[in-house]
């Protein structure tokens, strides 16, 4: 089975009903199934066909689902730019990935396709698409996602991984089509497109989808729309409870299950959290090569500072050096032709994730850090040696080294210390030459200067004993 026989649930049992509301429109289940036909027929004309990779570096709009549907179709794999990301980080993604296009509203170093231009082609075209054969097996997405190295590797997600995701999903959480579900997640993001898009499809439930999240329109989404269902990560609760009492009450009275995920979440949002909607929020644990590993209990305790117990058919186990290790369904394919990194992330079936964990007498797992020094910040990932790379790039840095410390709404930000070749520093300079080639949330929050690093024996930093910054 593949995910188009699954999403056919809805889109042949559901085809009148509401499905997703977007920018104030409404589309029923047959509106976006008759979309992705169009949408698929125009990809083939257009020369794709199975196995070919489609990059798309779109904001959240209903053309990025069109055309995810349509790649599901053809057996194109779909490979989700971040919006965020500049120059330097797409060139990468492009030249490792080899798309056939990608699909973007601004001019990219790569045969670029018009959203405007492809939708205007699928108003002539035929909504009745031919399915081809594909079985779970099939690639169906590439993810990319920074490894320690700088380089960001593409993790191949199969119909079987988005699949079995779900239906754990729609299962632990008792998700139905009775669920009204607001997503305010980028779907370039594997939260959102992995969780999001698929939890929708596969429950038939019905969908509001934000260009973005808003802190000042926040509550007004809520109210108007009457959620049951929230996805989101700590950062928009952060700043959710910044909504007046009486609306938070209004709202946590329509809904059912407010989830948080991508970045830890700290224990005292989850309890401010609860006095104020009267919801005690989910929070699990996931990664891009594997999405959903662990979950707190849909019924049952949710215990603050855990991600709960391994989600059905996961296994889980922890080594002797504290690192955690998965097998199951929702394990990856491996690395984007990287055979040295896949071979290095497996061992005898079993996914390293690099994170540290601890696991109480009952079954909760705490996550207890990376063993590498990842930052999390906002449900972005942030991996210091890519930022480093970069610092030590520029003529006037002799060294660098880039901390996570942290931050109370994002969680944690990266601070930048640097050694300058010169008597006179910068940050500004440096800052903005960070804007130009990085994502904005990789941007350092600070630059400090310093006489030097401090280094083991060896030569290796330690970052541990730098100077706390104080933000």
């Amino acid at each position: 089975m593949n995910l188009n026989q699954l999403f056919d649930l809805s889109f042949r049992n559901r085809r009148d009903q509401p499905a997703l509301e977007f920018l104030g429109h409404t589309y029923t289940f047959g509106d976006i199934d008759r979309r992705a036909g169009r949408m698929a027929n125009i990809l083939r004309a257009r020369g794709l066909q199975k196995g070919d990779r489609l990059s798309v570096y779109l904001p959240n709009r209903l053309e990025f689902i069109d055309i995810y549907l349509a790649c599901i179709r053809l057996g194109v794999i779909f490979n989700p730019i971040n919006i965020l990301y500049r120059d330097r980080e797409i060139t990468h993604i492009l030249h490792d990935a080899e798309p056939k296009a990608v699909v973007s509203e601004t001019e990219l170093p790569h045969t670029t396709w018009r959203p405007a231009d492809l939708l205007r082609e699928a108003e002539t075209a035929s909504d009745t698409f031919q399915p081809i054969a594909l079985d779970g097996d099939t690639p169906a997405a590439i993810i990319y996602t920074s490894g320690t190295t700088g380089a960001s590797k593409g993790a191949v997600l199969t119909h079987n991984n988005f699949a079995a995701n779900a239906i754990n999903l729609l299962t632990c959480w008792q998700i139905s089509a009775s669920d009204r579900f607001l997503l305010p997640l980028p779907l370039f993001h594997v939260h959102g497109l992995g969780n999001g898009v698929h939890c929708w499809l596969m429950s038939g439930c019905q969908m509001r989808l934000l260009e973005r999240f808003e802190h000042a329109k926040a509550a007004a989404e809520f109210l108007s729309f009457q959620p049951t269902l929230f996805f989101a990560v700590p950062t928009i609760y952060v700043r959710l409870l910044d909504v007046p009492p009486e609306a938070a009450r209004a709202i946590g009275t329509r809904m059912r299950l407010f989830v948080s995920g991508s970045a830890p979440l700290p224990p005292h949002v989850l309890e401010q959290f609860r006095t104020l909607y009267g919801h005690t929020i989910l929070e699990r644990y996931g990664m891009s090569e594997t999405m959903m590993n662990t979950g707190n209990p849909y019924t049952g305790e949710r215990r603050p500072g855990t991600v709960g117990f391994p989600m059905p058919g996961v296994s889980v186990r922890i080594d002797e050096t504290g690192e955690l290790w998965v097998r199951g369904p929702n394990v990856f394919l491996g690395y984007w032709r990287r055979e040295d990194a896949t071979r290095a992330a497996f061992q005898d079936g079993w996914f390293r994730t690099g994170d540290l964990a601890t696991c109480s007498e009952d079954g909760y797992y705490t996550l207890q850090g990376r063993r590498s020094d990842l930052i999390i910040s906002g449900g972005f990932n942030i991996y210091p040696r890519e930022i480093e790379e970069f610092l030590l790039e520029q003529p006037d840095v002799k060294e660098a080294a880039v901390v996570g410390v942290p931050d109370p709404v994002r969680g944690e930000v990266p601070v930048a210390y640097v050694v300058t070749r010169a008597d006179s520093f910068d940050p500004a300079s440096l800052e903005q030459r960070c804007r130009a080639a990085l994502a904005s949330f990789k941007i350092p929050r600070a630059f400090v200067g310093v006489p030097s690093l401090p280094r083991t024996a060896l030569g290796k930093v330690q970052k541990h004993l730098l100077p706390k910054h104080q933000g």
